[in-house]
This record gives C-alpha cells, structure tokens and sequence, in this order.
C-alpha cells in the first residue's frame, strides 16, 4: 500500500465537524503521540526496559493512530501523504548535504 493509498482509506473513516477541519486531527494527533510515548514510558517504568513483541505490537497500533490523524491533518491542510514524505526526505537530505542535520531550528 502507497501513503497515498493509506490516506485514501483513512479518509473514508475521518468523521469530524468540517468547522473543526485542521484543528481536530491537530489535536488528536497530539494525543496520539502521547499514547505512544506513555507506552514507551511504561515499558521503562514496568518491565526494565523490555520490548516484549506485545508491547511493540501495542506501540505499532498507537503509532497506526498518529499516521491516521497524520493523513487527515495532511488531507485537511491540502497535501496528500506522499507529497509530505517527499518533502521531508528532501529537507533532510539538503540537510545532511550542507552538513546541517545535527541541531536545532526549523530552517538550518
């Protein structure tokens, strides 16, 4: 499956009020994001640290939530998910080749 293909099929679940369009997904991917890290905390916290297959197939499935509302964010602000990917691998590229992946900022 295509990120376009992704988003495509993500799309067909998106219910949210159309005035909410753009904040909505913000705010869920937001939290989804929470999700994920809190699963990650609590592998640290409760198991010293131990991946069990469970615990990444738990932490896959939040990380599924971020790519949903990730499509969605994408789809409401006019891009569709490749056209992110690409714009990121080339960022990062340019990045790596003026010797400025290390850092901070957005436009290093």
């Amino acid at each position: 499956m295509t990120l376009n293909e992704y988003q495509r099929h993500a799309l067909e679940t998106a219910v949210y009020p159309e005035q909410s369009r753009i904040i909505y997904p913000t705010l869920g991917l937001t939290g989804e994001a929470g999700e994920v890290a809190d699963k990650v905390k609590k592998v640290i916290r409760d198991a010293g640290g131990e991946f069990t297959p469970e615990k990444r197939q738990e932490i896959m499935k939040e990380i599924g939530d971020v790519l949903w509302y990730c499509a969605t964010l994408s789809h409401d602000l006019g891009f569709d998910l490749e056209e992110v990917a690409q714009t990121n691998v080339d960022k990062l590229r340019s990045r790596m080749q003026r010797h400025r992946i290390a850092g901070s900022g957005d436009n290093r």
